[in-house]
């Protein structure tokens, strides 16, 4: 793909999901393998203001090979200036937010909202790029709506600005995750710049993940909700377009085993109180992907206590280890 940080031996990236990419959930699936996962969207005002609750976004595992640091943001100095602090941190990617369609984020002007207005949102690629000496990257749309296909241009204008990679979601900002992402549409941006393109939106397995870089014409794809419950998806997909090694998918008490590695780092890194609530989604997916009974996996989701969930989860993923231990 390219040199230093992005030589992506198999460009298949973990995109940034609020709420989900935390570090425990980027750490893990990194052990399985990644061509490069990519952390939360951190605002760049809650960065340098150091707002509360942003402490877990900012905990972004710099050091890790492979890890990108995503930012937003509406004025060109914050980004600038929380750019120069995660570089000076570690950072050895940093990935500008203009694809994310939440009302919150495109209310204040940042995510898709920039791309209705492209000269300002050049203003903030040019800033980031010139605060630092990291590869920035850019993850965005096909445009605004239907009427408002700008994703080719601005793609160029960001080139021609410094940015080293494009990922490219196949939906306008108007679709919001509605209807099948445009894998074809992608191919446009792709003929337009001469940067990698990645392909993102409803690559959910190694034959979607074809499909998609064969309509696109782009150097790679990006997996996110795919991945959910599935930490070696994207080893997976990467060893079936790429040959990289196959992953080791865990299965009984192996999968049991991680699972509930995944939690005790889930409570080590938010604390107990929080970290109950914010792995429930993720205890949640890795039930589907067990087959749990609706009844046990609804006890587990509502149980009071760390110690009370992590009782219940051996039963809820390997039942015949967990009645057995019972």
């Amino acid at each position: 793909m390219a040199a230093g940080p992005l030589d992506m031996t198999a460009p298949v990236m973990l995109a940034p999901m609020a709420g989900i990419t935390d570090l425990p959930f980027r750490s893990l699936v990194a052990r399985f393998g990644a061509g490069m996962v990519v952390s939360e969207m951190v605002a760049s005002h809650d960065m340098l203001n150091a707002r509360p609750g942003s402490r877990e976004k900012a905990e972004l595992g710099l050091s890790a090979d492979g890890t990108a640091v995503q930012l937003a943001g509406r004025e060109a100095a914050p980004m600038a200036e929380a750019a120069r602090m995660v570089a000076g941190q570690g950072a050895q990617v940093i990935d500008i937010n203009m694809g994310c369609p939440a009302k919150k984020v495109v209310n204040g002007y940042s995510g898709s909202a920039l791309m209705r207005d492209p000269d300002h949102a050049l203003t903030l690629i040019e800033a980031v790029v010139n605060a630092v000496d990291i590869p920035v990257t850019l993850k965005t749309r096909l445009g605004w709506d239907d009427a408002m296909m700008n994703a080719p241009d601005i793609a160029a204008r960001a080139e021609a600005a410094g940015i080293q990679q494009i990922v490219i979601h196949g939906r306008t900002r108007c679709q919001f995750y509605k209807g099948q992402a445009d894998w074809a549409a992608i191919r446009a941006v792709v003929d337009a710049i001469d940067i990698p393109v990645i392909a993102n939106g409803d690559i959910v397995d190694s034959a979607t993940a074809r499909k998609a870089l064969d309509q696109s014409g782009a150097h790679g794809v990006m997996i996110g909700r795919g991945a959910q419950g599935k930490p070696w998806l994207l080893a997976d997909v990467a060893h079936a377009l790429y040959g990289t090694p196959a992953p080791h998918v865990p299965r009984g008490d192996a999968f049991a085993e991680m699972v509930m590695g995944h939690y005790d780092h889930m409570l080590r890194f938010y604390g107990d109180v929080l970290g109950l609530r914010v792995a429930r989604k993720h205890l949640g997916w890795f039930m589907d992907t067990a087959g749990t009974p609706a009844d046990l996996r609804r006890a587990v989701l509502t149980a009071k206590t760390p110690n009370a969930t992590m009782a219940l989860l051996l039963r809820a993923l390997c039942p015949e280890t967990g009645m057995a231990a019972a």
